[in-house]
C-alpha cells in the first residue's frame, strides 16, 4: 500500500468516528483510583556499578543485536514494513531494548529502535488501526476500518508494542505518541464491537490485560472518558484472570490438571502477565475486591507452585512446587514487569519485596554470561542442563527446553527476556503524590528529578553493591536547599535497620514498612540505610529447606563442565555437568538454629565487569551436611528424597560430616537450593 493511500481518510471512517464518539463525551466524568506511586521519567535514572555492568553485556549481547543475530526478526521484518515478522517477537525484542537505549543513553541503540517506532506511528492507517501490513492490504488493497476490521490481525501483538511506544514516550516526550494511541483506541473501541479480542486467538483473550492497562495509562494523560469505556470493554473480552486469582478452584485445578484442556489457563506467562490485571482492574474501578483478589492468587499461587527462587513453577503449565519443576523465563520477565505495575497502584510491601527475591535469584541464573543464550526452563535443584524431557509438562520431540541455547525451546524468551533487567532499573524509584520520591527497590544507580513545591532539580546518587552488602547510601547534590518527602523499602526480612544522616544516627526501624524522612535537604547530604542480613532457613516443596540471607537465597556451589553442541534445527547450545558432588543433605543443627550453624564469608569484592557467575562470587556460606548415597540422577534429575513430618531424610546417610560451600543461586547454572535434612 503506497503511503499517499496511507494518507487518505475516507467520510466513512470520519463517519463511523463520530457515530461511536457522539455519546462518550456526555458520560459522567469519570477518574482513576488515587495510587500511592507514579513511574519516573524513563530518562531520570542512570544505572552504575554492577547493574550497570549487567546493562552493558546485554547491549553488547543479543539485547543490542537481536536484529542483526536472529534471522525471524532481520530479515523483511513486518515492522518495517516487509513481510517477515508481524507478530510478537520484534515488539517482545523492543520492549527490553528500548528502555535499555535510554537507560544508557546510547545514541546507537536509540537510532536502531527508533526505526521501528517511526515506522509503526508514521503508517498509522487512516483509520487508526496500526502494525504490519496484512495479507487483505497487500493483496486486495483494502483499506482496514471499523467496519471491516477482520481484514486486519491479532489484536495481541499490537498489545506489546504499545508498551514500546509508551516507554518511548517517557523518554522522548514524542508529540506523535498521544494522537496516535488515541487515534488507535478510537478503533479499537469501534473495531471490539464486531473483531472481538478472542477473534483471531486466545493468546489476545488471555492478555487483554495489557491492553486495557495501556488504555488506563493514556487515560491519565488526556482523561478522555472513552478509554475507560474501551478498558473496561476489553476487560470483559478478557479471560478473567481478576475473578480466577480470588477464587481459590482455578489454582487448585491448575494444580491438579495437566492435559489440554483449559491449558492457556495456567499457562505460567500468562499468569506473569495476568498478575497486574486485578490492580489495573482496581485503578478503573475503585473496588476494593479486585486488591483482595490479588492477595489471595498471588499467595495461592506462591503456596501451590512456588520456588525457592522467588518465581512459581510454569513448563509451561503451573506445575506445583517440587524442586525439580521447570519455569520458563518469559515467565520471570512478565511477571517481574507485573509486580513493578502492582507496586504502583497497591503501594503494598510484599509485591516489593516478592520482585525483589525473584529478580535477584531466578532472573540471572537463566541466561548466560554473555547474554546471547538462555535457558527456556530453569529448575530450582538443577543438577545438570541437557537436553531430556525431565518433568516438565511441555516436553518437545527435540528435548531442547532445558538447555542453553539461543533458539532453544521457543524463540518467544529470545526476544522477551530483554525487558527484565532495563525494567527493573527504571523502577528502582517511583515518584509521590506530594512531590517527593521512594527508593523501593535498591541497586547502584543514580537519579535526577525536580522535587518539592519549587520543583527544584535534585540528583541523588546511590552508592551501594546490594544486594551483596548491607548499606545503601544516597548522596543528595542540588542548586539549593529543597524540602520533599523521601521513602525507603525496609524489607520483611530484615529485623531492624538503621537510618544515619550525615553519619549521625537518626532511627530505626523494624521490617515490612516504609518509612518516610521529610526534611528539608542540603546539597551533601549523605543519608545511609543499613539493612542487617540474617542467615535463615525457609521451608519448600517436598518439605526442603533452603538457607537465605537478606534479599538472596543460597545454593550449593558444584563445579561445572560446559560442553558445546548443535541441534540441526535450533543451533548451538551449552550442556553444563556437575564436576563435583550434590547429593548433600543439611544437619538438623542449621535448621534449629542457622546464625550459629552457618558462617558467612566475603571472598572478594563487586568489581567493574560483573558477571553472574562463579568467577564473581561475592559471598559465601559455609555449612555443615552428609551425602546422601541413594540420591542419585535419574532421568536427568535429582527428586527430592522424601523425608517425615519432621522434615528428617530417614534413609541411608553418610556418618561422616563434611563443610559444604553456598553462593547465591543467581551465580549458579548447576545446583541444589532445596536440601533435605538430616541429623
Amino acid at each position: 500500500m503506497s503511503d499517499q493511500k496511507f494518507a487518505l481518510l475516507s467520510k466513512a471512517v470520519l463517519l463511523s468516528f463520530a457515530l461511536v464518539f457522539s455519546g462518550s463525551k456526555n458520560l459522567n466524568a469519570q477518574s482513576l483510583a488515587s495510587q500511592p506511586y507514579s513511574e519516573v521519567p524513563l530518562s531520570a535514572i542512570k544505572p552504575k556499578g554492577w547493574l550497570k555492568d549487567q546493562l552493558l553485556t546485554m547491549r553488547n549481547g543479543t539485547t543490542g543485536h537481536l536484529d542483526e543475530v536472529y534471522a525471524k526478526v532481520k530479515n523483511d521484518n513486518g515492522w518495517l514494513g516487509g513481510k517477515g515478522d508481524g507478530w510478537e517477537e520484534t515488539p517482545y525484542w523492543l520492549d527490553g531494548a528500548v528502555p535499555l537505549a535510554y537507560l544508557l543513553d546510547d545514541k546507537e541503540l536509540k537510532d536502531k529502535v527508533s526505526k521501528y517506532i517511526n515506522w509503526t506511528i508514521d503508517h498509522q492507517r487512516p483509520s487508526g488501526y496500526f502494525g504490519p501490513l496484512t495479507k487483505d492490504e497487500r493483496e486486495k488493497n483494502i483499506q482496514i476500518t471499523p467496519e471491516n476490521c477482520a481484514a486486519g490481525e491479532d489484536w495481541w501483538p499490537k498489545m506489546v508494542m504499545l508498551k514500546v511506544i509508551k516507554q518511548y514516550y517517557q523518554a522522548t516526550n514524542d508529540p506523535r505518541v498521544v494522537p496516535f494511541m488515541s487515534k488507535y483506541f478510537q478503533y479499537q473501541l469501534a473495531a471490539l464491537k464486531t473483531c472481538t479480542l478472542g477473534k483471531w486467538t486466545e493468546w489476545a483473550q488471555s492478555r487483554g490485560t495489557d491492553n486495557a492497562m495501556m488504555a488506563q495509562w493514556l487515560y491519565g494523560i488526556t482523561k478522555e472518558p472513552s478509554l475507560l469505556e474501551l478498558a473496561s470493554l476489553i476487560e470483559s473480552q478478557s479471560f478473567q484472570w481478576s475473578e480466577w486469582l480470588g477464587n481459590r478452584d482455578w489454582v487448585i485445578n491448575a494444580a491438579a490438571q495437566q492435559n489440554k484442556d483449559k491449558w492457556m489457563q495456567r499457562h505460567a506467562v500468562n499468569v506473569g502477565m495476568a498478575l497486574k490485571a486485578p490492580s489495573v482492574n482496581y485503578q478503573r474501578t475503585k473496588d476494593e475486591k479486585y486488591l483482595k483478589n490479588l492477595k489471595t492468587g498471588f499467595n495461592d499461587l506462591m503456596h501451590l507452585h512456588g520456588l525457592p527462587m522467588g518465581i512459581f513453577s510454569g513448563d509451561e503449565d503451573l506445575h506445583g512446587n517440587a524442586p525439580t519443576q521447570g519455569v520458563e523465563l518469559c515467565t520471570i520477565a512478565e511477571a517481574m514487569y507485573s509486580l513493578e505495575e502492582i507496586i504502583a497502584v497497591t503501594g503494598d510491601i510484599r509485591y516489593m519485596d516478592a520482585l525483589e527475591r525473584m529478580t535477584f535469584n531466578a532472573l540471572p541464573a537463566q541466561t548466560t554470561d554473555d547474554y546471547n543464550h538462555k535457558q527456556y526452563f530453569q529448575i530450582a535443584n538443577q543438577v545438570q542442563i541437557s537436553r531430556g524431557v525431565f518433568d516438565f509438562s511441555l516436553p518437545f520431540d527435540r528435548q531442547m527446553n532445558n538447555v542453553l541455547g539461543m533458539r532453544s525451546g521457543y524463540t518467544c524468551c529470545l526476544a522477551n527476556m530483554h525487558q527484565s533487567w532495563t525494567k527493573f532499573a527504571s523502577h528502582l524509584w517511583y515518584a509521590t503524590p506530594d512531590n517527593g520520591l521512594a527508593a523501593l527497590e535498591y541497586s547502584p544507580n543514580e537519579i535526577k528529578l525536580k522535587v518539592g513545591a519549587s520543583a527544584t532539580e535534585v540528583t541523588i546518587h546511590e552508592v551501594t553493591n546490594y544486594p551483596f552488602e548491607e548499606n545503601i547510601r544516597f548522596d543528595f547534590t542540588m542548586p539549593k536547599d529543597v524540602a520533599f518527602p523521601m521513602q525507603l523499602r525496609i524489607p520483611d526480612w530484615c529485623g531492624e535497620a538503621v537510618l544515619s544522616i550525615n553519619g549521625k544516627e537518626l532511627r530505626r526501624e523494624k521490617g515490612a514498612q516504609i518509612v518516610t524522612i521529610d526534611r528539608t535537604w542540603k546539597s551533601g547530604d549523605q543519608l545511609t540505610l543499613q539493612l542487617p542480613m540474617e542467615v535463615t532457613t525457609s521451608n519448600w516443596g517436598k518439605n526442603s529447606r533452603t538457607i537465605e540471607r537478606g534479599p538472596l537465597v543460597y545454593a550449593l556451589k558444584i563445579g561445572e563442565k560446559w560442553k558445546k553442541e548443535n541441534d540441526k534445527v535450533e543451533g548451538d547450545y551449552y550442556s553444563v555437568f556437575p564436576e563435583t558432588d550434590w547429593n548433600y543433605g543439611l544437619i538438623q543443627d542449621i535448621v534449629n538454629n542457622p546464625a550459629a550453624n552457618l558462617t558467612v564469608r566475603n571472598v572478594k569484592p563487586v568489581a567493574g565487569n560483573f558477571v553472574w557467575n562463579l568467577a564473581h562470587v561475592p559471598v559465601e556460606i559455609t555449612a555443615s551436611a552428609k551425602k546422601i548415597p541413594n540420591w542419585k540422577v535419574v532421568d536427568g534429575l535429582a527428586r527430592q528424597p522424601v523425608t517425615d513430618r519432621e522434615g528428617i531424610y530417614k534413609g541411608d546417610v553418610n556418618p561422616e560430616i563434611e563443610k559444604i560451600t553456598l553462593v547465591p543461586y543467581g551465580f549458579t547454572k548447576v545446583r541444589i537450593v532445596a536440601f533435605p535434612v538430616v541429623k
